[in-house]
């Protein structure tokens, strides 16, 4: 067992093992007192760890716990793994989230874990040229494993550059700095949380936060940890749960489904930002000093070396897991000058008879002819468990002073940060906030969004935010004798895949495509759209990204995105739930509303612009299709998709084109006679929407190519080809009812607006239909099969 492991895991795993030997250890496992513990002197040679593994053969070692991230990083699982001897720790490949930044910003990117927006480099003149256009504060990063000092936060571009210069040229971090992170400097609290994990079940630990400044006051250089607290009283339930939703199941999700299970400790570095709460960082192994607060609030009838034999064997599900309800505080006391230039073979003291409810971490210790004596800088750390955060801090900070070596040091103010928190709580009564509703989140957003709004302005609208209404000039539109057209709808259950897969930024344009292809059916130009935004708890981050979809869609229909309400409505929704509603008014001038019913005849053609996908209809059955394929949304894509590479959710959430800006020069030219928006109910029920009630069409499937996503429906599902038709677009997104003599001209200046058109048909006398229905689908079998 690697030396980074705290003593409290030693005396805790201690009782539950036959024998427990420790690869190095320090003076804490070398006096724990028990005949279980020993400490052996074998060093971690990567890549087999031959002499390791050896030992742990002949003393049938039964369980290996790496502490340190280094021999995760150069594969120590795997060595163990190929001899049989299961290992709490991850693979190599699934340590390079600690092992890479590079590699785990890209993975939060893949799978859509919030985290900084960033940028890697390999090539300094590249990351210096990006830093001097960059746009407020960054952080520097070495890609690679620095002991916890490649982290550079400048103040000036000066630092910056020299930073720079620093680790990609100067190799101050020798081969950990070939490439670098630069990201967007997150503000906030932070808080540590660790998770175990078997690669499937997630089970988080109590959140720590911990003191990283060497001084009283957070002043002084940067330490590994001068103390620490849990659980942090800024990491409410709400926040647990959606850091399990949004980070945690989703990493290990993730990992899994890259083909990488990441099994043992999962450490995430989080920011608490006023958007929500972001990832900083990734470990692969228990923290220092996180551990020594987060491991004593284990319950007492859980088995430590039980949960980590589970994790080893996929099966965490198997055995309890449960934390007491209590705090816990640990005080590190360090060597005079740390993290600087310290001494060692310091002589300590410590008393006997502390409380029980105090126990001594050893970190840099070590005997020396029966005396134990500092090896480090930081050399042990005090604990204190008790009922309430005060009194555990009480507890550590009196058992410190208790304990003597020369010189040593140690902050007296961990926790203050939470003290003040949970006095402010005291003092303040309850607020809307405790109820669950946020008002300075809804203030963000209104800031954040501002930019994408301003973006859709257009004559009549200026597209500011802030009134209690929206307001648009119908006279500088520039229309003859206008006529009000408006439309209403959501999104339906494709909210639920943009939720499942955490991608947000293009259900905005669903939302503006259903309802202004709504009102250019009818002849009309919109004007203006709001939208509605409900949600149990408002996602900042979230609803930016869906707003600046709406924003996006309303610029590419030439409307002004006018206003909007969000709602928060906490025991409506579940958590990470929420809904859309859009709302858009266009104008026609009243001689040109269609349809145009009277003149609409016989023989009249009908033609079908393209669809993109499903569109934002038919979403119910998709996903009742895509459980009976037992697949899920991550699962690699069963068709083409539009772009190579898509899992199935990304495929599904190809956004709903929008055909305004195409058709209205068309309709401007008196060409078309009626339109229909093939949305829920297909053909068969869109069509007749448009038509004189003695009127029907005949269409014809073989005229244009069934989309890849309806193929794999139908196969999947065994749908039915009239069911097909009367659900989905099947490819045809819109349906132009015109005149013969027009045919031409509305197919070149279609054409010319790169528009797929299509002639799928012609309209009929209803009588003439053998069955009478207004929609008479031919060509089915020929072209979509049986």
């Amino acid at each position: 067992m690697p030396s980074g492991l705290p003593r409290r895991m030693a005396g805790r795993l201690a009782g539950c093992l036959a024998r427990m030997p420790r690869h190095a250890g320090n003076g804490g496992t070398a006096a724990t007192g028990s005949p279980k513990v020993s400490n052996v002197a074998i060093q971690p040679v990567a890549p087999h760890f031959a002499d390791l593994v050896r030992f742990a053969i002949d003393n049938k070692v039964d369980l290996v716990v790496p502490g340190p991230e280094q021999p995760l990083v150069d594969g120590i699982e795997t060595a163990f793994r190929k001899v049989g001897i299961p290992c709490f720790g991850p693979s190599q490949e699934a340590a390079r989230l600690e092992g890479s930044k590079a590699y785990s910003k890209e993975f939060m990117a893949r799978h859509h874990i919030p985290t900084a927006a960033y940028k890697t480099f390999t090539k300094f003149e590249d990351a210096k040229a990006y830093i001097q256009a960059f746009k407020g504060e960054y952080v520097i990063k070495a890609s690679g494993l620095a002991a916890g000092k490649g982290v550079l936060l400048p103040e000036t571009l000066e630092e910056g550059i020299e930073g720079l210069k620093s680790i990609m040229l100067d190799s101050v971090f020798g081969e950990a700095g070939s490439e670098v992170v630069i990201e967007e400097r997150l503000t906030g609290e932070e808080v540590s949380v660790l998770a175990f994990t078997d690669g499937y079940t997630v089970i988080p630990l109590p959140a720590a936060q911990d003191h990283k400044r060497a001084y009283n006051g957070d002043k002084g250089p940067n330490t590994g940890g001068m103390g620490a607290y849990a659980p942090a009283p800024v990491y409410t339930p709400e926040l647990s749960t959606e850091v399990k939703r949004t980070v945690l199941q989703p990493t290990v999700d993730g990992m899994r489904r890259d083909g990488f299970p990441f099994v043992g400790i999962l450490y995430a570095g989080l920011m608490l930002t006023p958007t929500g709460p972001k990832v900083l960082e990734y470990n692969c192994r228990f923290g220092d000093p996180e551990t020594q607060v987060v491991l004593p609030l284990l319950d007492d009838h859980c088995d430590l070396a039980d949960i980590m034999m589970a994790c080893a064997q996929r099966r965490l599900d198997s055995v309890p897991v449960a934390f007491k309800r209590a705090f816990a505080a640990t005080v590190v006391g360090a060597a005079k000058g740390y993290p600087g230039t310290y001494e060692k073979g310091k002589a300590i003291t410590i008393p006997a008879g502390l409380d029980s409810n105090v126990t001594v971490f050893h970190a840099g210790t070590s005997v020396v002819n029966g005396q134990l004596v500092s090896s480090g800088g930081r050399v042990l750390a005090v604990t204190g468990v008790s009922a309430t955060l005060p009194e555990a801090l009480a507890s550590a900070n009196a058992a410190i002073r208790k304990i003597q070596f020369e010189g040593m040091e140690f902050r007296t103010d961990i926790g203050h940060r939470a003290i003040k928190l949970l006095e402010t709580r005291t003092k303040a009564g309850t607020t809307y906030a405790d109820a669950g509703v946020s008002i300075d989140s809804g203030n963000l957003l209104v800031e954040k969004i501002k930019p994408h709004v301003k973006a859709t302005r257009r004559s009549g609208a200026d597209a500011d935010l802030g009134g209690f209404g929206g307001v648009f000039d119908l006279k500088a539109a520039g229309y003859r004798d206008p006529v009000l057209i408006s439309g209403t709808d959501g999104v339906g259950t494709k909210l639920k895949i943009a939720q499942a897969i955490r991608k947000h930024d293009t259900i905005g344009i669903d939302l503006v495509a259903m309802s202004v292809n709504d009102v250019i059916v009818q002849g009309a130009e919109p004007l203006f759209f709001l939208d509605y935004y409900a949600s149990s708890k408002l996602e900042v981050d979230v609803a930016t990204d869906v707003v600046a979809g709406i924003a996006r869609g309303c610029l590419d229909s030439g409307c002004a995105l006018i206003g909007g309400e969000t709602a928060e409505m906490p025991g409506i929704y579940q958590h990470g739930d929420y809904d859309l509603a859009g709302f858009v008014v266009g104008a026609v001038d009243r001689d040109e509303v269609l349809p145009k019913l009277d003149s609409i005849k016989p023989s009249d053609i009908l033609l079908g612009l393209a669809s993109s996908g499903v569109h934002s209809n038919g979403f119910s059955l998709i996903r009742h299709v895509t459980a009976l394929a037992g697949l899920d949304y991550a699962s690699p894509c069963p068709f083409t998709p539009p772009v190579a590479g898509q899992t199935l959710g990304e495929a599904l959430l190809t956004p709903t084109r929008l055909y305004v800006k195409q058709l209205l020069p068309v309709i401007r030219k008196n060409l078309i006679k009626a339109m229909a928006h093939i949305t829920g109910g297909g053909f068969i029920d869109n069509v007749p929407r448009v038509l004189p009630s003695h009127l029907g069409v005949s269409i014809d499937a073989t005229t244009w190519p069934l989309l890849p996503v309806f193929q794999w429906a139908k196969s999947a599902g065994g749908i039915a080809n009239l069911e097909l038709a009367r659900t989905f677009n099947c490819g045809i997104g819109m349906v132009l009812v015109v005149a013969p003599s027009d045919l031409g001209e509305v197919k070149a200046l279609l054409t010319a607006a790169g528009e797929a058109v299509y002639q799928i048909g012609h309209v009929v006398d209803i009588k003439d239909h053998a069955n009478g229905e207004p929609v008479h689908m031919v060509g089915m079998e020929a072209a979509w099969g049986q």
